[in-house]
């Protein structure tokens, strides 16, 4: 590693552990938006997961086709319609969330809401029915039931909320648009990062790449140290 890159990386750690302002300002507003959009999106998430894998209605399949197109857009085309429900004119003009944390709550919600949805069906789809069947057999109540199903799915279902949580704390295109990158208001790590490389400032850059980084680094020894206590141990 060159001179320039370690002094780079120097100044990047420094800003982290100098506990500078605007860095962990940036940090703060990220994960407090992500945490409060997965949070509102988790319960009707996961429910409408399980409604698609065990109820049986007509036009199932269009919603499950529905679900699995709006993982795949881009996550600017979401921006752009969050924007235009939120501009002045638009519908929800009137709540006036436009560059504002709310407003990227509400894109970020629709970005992690398929992510949730389709990996939660797949994870009921995939467990054995009777433990559903037994428990309402035995005179539990529906929710009850649900927990009980949940428990038997804890692995798949932390491996959805994990993902979607990735999803939506390094988009960047929705929260550009529709947070407008307003420092100490809608500057988020993603968007900071894509400033701050522009304007030729990496040291600011990597902090808070090094922040992504770390974080992932937690979430997988995590979901690594949850997956081998499920598994059983051989005698």
């Amino acid at each position: 590693m060159s001179d320039g890159w370690l002094a780079l990386l120097q100044q990047a750690l420094s800003l982290l552990f100098s506990l500078d302002s605007d860095v962990w300002s940036i940090i703060s507003i990220s994960f407090s938006v992500s945490f409060a959009a997965l949070l509102i999106t988790l319960v009707p998430s996961m429910v409408l997961g399980f409604v698609l894998a065990f109820a049986p209605f007509r036009g199932k399949w269009i919603v499950t086709n529905l679900v699995q197109t709006l993982q795949s857009i881009p996550t600017v085309v979401i921006g752009l319609l969050v924007y235009l429900l939120l501009t002045r004119n638009g519908p929800l003009g009137d709540l006036k969330w436009l560059f504002t944390q709310e407003g990227m709550i509400l894109g970020q919600m629709l970005i992690c809401a398929p992510v949730l949805i389709a990996m939660s069906q797949a994870a009921f789809t995939s467990v054995d029915r009777r433990a559903w069947e037994t428990s309402r057999t035995l005179g539990a109540s529906w929710c009850r039931a649900v927990w009980t199903v949940c428990r038997e799915l804890r692995m798949p279902l932390l491996l959805a909320i994990v993902a979607a949580f990735s999803r939506i704390l390094t988009e960047v295109g929705c929260s550009m648009m529709v947070g407008g990158n307003i420092l100490n208001v809608t500057r988020n790590i993603p968007t900071a990062i894509a400033l701050e490389t522009s304007k030729g400032d990496f040291a600011q850059a990597i902090a808070l790449g090094l922040v992504l980084l770390i974080l992932a680094l937690i979430l997988n020894f995590a979901l690594g140290g949850l997956r081998g206590k499920a598994m059983p141990r051989s005698h």
